[in-house]
């Protein structure tokens, strides 16, 4: 479907349950072209006459049957091999009641991944430019070279639910120049990545919507049992999630921030699908909140339970920091968005996870940078380092370690993830300094090993630096292996 026609469309027909087939059915996840996780047992769900013995053979295992229950789902699984390297055997499954069989076809034994996000999840490598989106940099060469038929991409519909679905609506599509446009660019060139470091069939499953909260994909009874929660993000907006045909008459971008919806709609279908891990790009639509601390908690929450949910253990979370921008109105100095980087930051102490900077891919007038090759393989870097234990590909930029005074001069130190320099060849820029004041001038600065040293700042006693901290900061430090230093400050000011 046309990317443009998916993106504002509004779905108003519900999906039907289960219960009320009578012929044989399957999640629509599962289908032809898809990729099946390796190495972990491969879940079939569905429906079927109450009662009925419905049997599933995979060319790869042994037959099972499991009969339809009084409602008439079903739910199995067969084995899976691991993956082999080089290997893309296509396989075949079928779906069998006795009376009709259902044969999906061309099917590949890889790695899947979980991508979810807001806009920038959902942004597709080509053009759409009735939303003023240029496409990926370098779109057209980029889907000229997709030649990759082992990389597999499902994006689901955007649902706005009420209460949990049990199916999404999307198809399951070959990685081709023919198709490659409408496929999400970060999770594209993530898969990408790990397809060419890997040599295995990449899966990406999509879900994601323009707009979107975190609070829209956690779940009800998460934001219920918390009182800070319920209190910031549920209670605010239960008369608008509480009934269908209100929700299905409101428009799109009314939903897309409201608690649960997208949770229901987007996430709970595909809890029985195993998967390697999650990418998750959202944050746009809660960086102007001052709810720093609610964030955190929601954040945390929504991945615990999303892990308790798959049943898959402590899944690989890793995520994307928001990209500096100026909104309409915005000054050079304001740095709400800076504060909310930060907060994204501190997630990462969350078990298994891992944050993807992004501060050198921000376009000034624009949410959307066109960069998203840079931030797909960054989170594949941090794949690549922690899940396939190839820990000889670096996954993270410089980080402030501590700073001197001396004099004149300040001295900033770095961790020693790799040699400093800066992305343009010039010098760093993006460093303030302030005294008591709490009034932050420009410094100059310059790379001297693995410290940065900061002069000519007009300030006469500095008691506080900041790298990058403001809404919109163009920024050029980075480590020799192209991944850009962290931003930092050095004072609790606006905590």
């Amino acid at each position: 479907m046309n990317y443009a026609i998916r993106f504002v469309s509004f779905l108003f027909v519900s999906l039907t349950a289960y219960s009320g087939y009578a012929a044989i059915k399957v999640a629509n996840v599962l289908q032809s072209n898809m990729v099946v996780q390796q190495g972990k047992p491969f879940k079939l769900w569905g429906a079927a006459t109450a009662g009925e013995m419905v049997k599933i053979t995979a060319d790869w295992a042994s037959a099972v049957t499991v009969k339809a229950g009084t409602d008439g789902n079903w739910i199995t699984q067969v084995s899976v091999p691991k993956a082999k390297t080089g290997d893309f055997t296509a396989h075949v499954i079928t779906v069998d009641n006795g009376k009709e069989t259902l044969k999906f076809t061309n099917i590949l034994i890889g790695d899947v991944w979980f991508c979810v996000g807001q806009s920038n999840m959902d942004m597709p490598v080509t053009e759409a430019m009735f939303l003023t989106y240029p496409g990926v940099l370098n779109y057209k060469e980029e889907i000229a070279a997709a030649n990759f038929p082992a990389i597999r991409m499902y994006k689901a519909q955007a649902e706005f639910k009420v209460a949990p679905q049990g199916d999404t609506k999307g198809n399951w599509q070959v990685c081709s120049p023919q198709t490659v446009g409408n496929f999400s660019g970060v999770a594209y060139f993530f898969g990408r990545q790990l397809f060419l470091k890997l040599n295995i069939p990449i899966g990406l499953v999509v879900s994601a919507a323009p707009g979107a909260s975190t609070q829209a994909f956690t779940k009800r009874e998460v934001l219920e049992s918390d009182p800070t929660l319920k209190s910031v993000y549920l209670t605010p907006q239960l008369d608008n999630i509480s009934i269908q045909k209100k929700v299905d008459t409101t428009g799109f971008f009314s939903n897309v921030t409201k608690p649960t919806l997208l949770y229901n709609g987007n996430i709970y279908p595909f809890l029985n699908l195993s998967v390697k891990g999650i990418i998750y790009y959202q944050g746009e639509s809660n960086a102007r909140s001052d709810k720093r601390d609610e964030y955190i908690l929601l954040f945390t929450k929504m991945v615990a339970d999303w892990r308790k949910d798959f049943k898959q253990g402590d899944l690989p979370f890793y995520y994307t920091q928001i990209a500096p921008f100026r909104e309409a109105g915005e000054d050079s100095t304001d740095y709400k968005a800076a504060i909310f980087r930060e907060t994204q930051g501190l997630l990462s102490k969350i078990k298994n996870t891992a944050m993807a900077v992004t501060l050198d891919v921000g376009e000034k007038k624009t949410v959307h940078p066109s960069d998203k090759r840079s931030v797909g393989e960054r989170l594949a870097r941090i794949a690549l380092n922690k899940t396939y234990g190839q820990k000889n590909i670096t996954f993270r930029g410089p980080r402030f370690s501590a700073y001197h005074v001396n004099g004149n001069t300040i001295t900033i130190d770095f961790d020693k993830t790799s040699a400093l320099t800066t992305k343009d060849g010039k010098a760093p820029v993006g460093f303030m300094v302030a005294g008591e004041d709490k009034v932050f001038h420009p410094a100059e600065a310059k790379i001297t090993g693995n410290t940065v040293i900061l002069s000519n700042f007009n300030v006469a006693k500095p008691v506080a630096v900041r790298y990058a901290f403001t809404n919109w900061v163009g920024t050029n430090l980075q480590n020799t292996d192209g991944l850009p230093a962290m931003q930092f400050r050095t004072d609790n000011w606006d905590k």
